[in-house]
């Protein structure tokens, strides 16, 4: 049969096909719940912590902090303070000591997000933080930042002039930052690249 002898047929079956579509069922996403930056005190963020963090303790001190909830609901906790590693803390630096969230997703790159802008208006020029061997860093690649250092694994803080019980539970880390612009001259060095041989460690 040549198509072209009967153009209503094919008009027909195009219509067909298009009203089936149209009845089809639509298969639609879950929607993701909205997160909003709060205010929340550091005896908050610490409670938060000590209930929902899978293996750190909450930490000591802190510049500030802040959390994202959904509508009455805080999903998540924030703690930035003073970079651990002494040559990074040129007072222009601030690091994220910990987050934490309730498995809320997006929680985590939100809190990332708003640390860094919280930071900029503070007058910070760059915000580091650390994962684990094993963790993607998705949630810090959403929130701008780039990996700078591949970190040895760490046994402790044991110096000659500064006496510590040693640690047998070192994990390899990653250093991550981001800033408002890179700065060869800073205390991180080649500020967009990773170091492969960098054995400092630090971290959260």
């Amino acid at each position: 049969m040549n198509s072209d002898t009967f153009p209503q047929e094919r008009v027909a079956a195009r219509t067909g096909r298009q009203t089936r579509r149209a009845l089809a069922p639509t298969r639609t996403r879950p929607s993701q719940p909205v997160l909003n930056v709060v205010p929340v005190t550091f005896r908050q963020a610490r409670s938060f912590i000590a209930a929902h963090h899978r293996h750190h303790r909450p930490p000591q001190g802190m510049k500030f902090t802040l959390g994202v909830a959904t509508k009455e609901t805080l999903v998540g906790v924030a703690v930035v303070g003073r970079p651990i590693a002494r040559h990074l803390d040129d007072g222009r630096t601030a690091e994220v000591t910990r987050t934490c969230t309730d498995g809320t997703p997006n929680a985590n790159s939100a809190l990332y997000a708003a640390a860094w802008r919280a930071a900029r208006a503070l007058g910070y020029q760059r915000l580091i933080t650390y994962s684990e061997r094993g963790e993607s860093g998705a949630s810090l690649r959403a929130a701008g930042f780039q990996p700078t250092a591949r970190l040895a694994p760490h046994h402790g803080w044991d110096r000659p002039s500064r006496r510590r019980r040693p640690s047998n539970q070192g994990i390899a880390r990653t250093r991550w930052e981001v800033a408002r612009a890179p700065d060869p001259s800073g205390p991180t060095g080649r500020a967009n690249n990773l170091f492969p041989d960098d054995q400092l460690h630090t971290g959260t």
